[in-house]
């Protein structure tokens, strides 16, 4: 695992946090734009994160630990995923960061991801980030 390698990507929500933080933390809402992916925690500083599913016919199971959980600000986890072709040791997780600023009556949501196998896991994520990020935003634009 590369620790230098980091993505950083955001994207300007015309809604306030408190829906920015709703669409990231709700589970029915992760569903929506994180290719049908059950997330399951206690939603806790230190507690156990799950994302199971299915793939492409194959099913995964990606983990980590809450980090840091501030309401409608940050929401950080360590993140392994079962599709890496890395064994599930601690050096082998990356740490994703969720940063929420409001500005303007609009939320810009920060996506920060720290560690990688190599470039093209790198890349891969990219593009998957993007891809989620849009999501968030239409989600987060449409909730009442």
């Amino acid at each position: 695992m590369d620790k230098t390698l980091e993505i950083s990507i955001s994207v300007n929500i015309k809604a306030p946090a408190s829906k920015v933080w709703r669409v990231l933390t709700d589970p029915e809402l992760i569903k929506e734009y994180l290719f049908g992916t059950k997330a399951i925690s206690e939603w806790k500083e230190g507690s156990p994160i799950l994302f199971t599913g299915e793939w492409g016919g194959n099913k995964y199971e990606d983990k980590g630990v809450i980090l840091t959980l501030e309401k409608d600000k940050i929401f950080q986890y360590s993140y392994w995923s079962s599709y890496s072709g890395m064994k599930d040791l601690p050096e082998n997780y990356s740490v994703v960061s969720n940063i929420l600023s409001e500005s303007n009556e609009e939320t810009i949501l920060m996506i920060v991801q720290q560690g990688f196998k190599d470039q093209a896991a790198m890349d891969h994520t990219t593009e998957n980030w993007k891809s989620v990020l849009t999501k968030i935003k239409s989600i987060s634009e449409q909730l009442d």
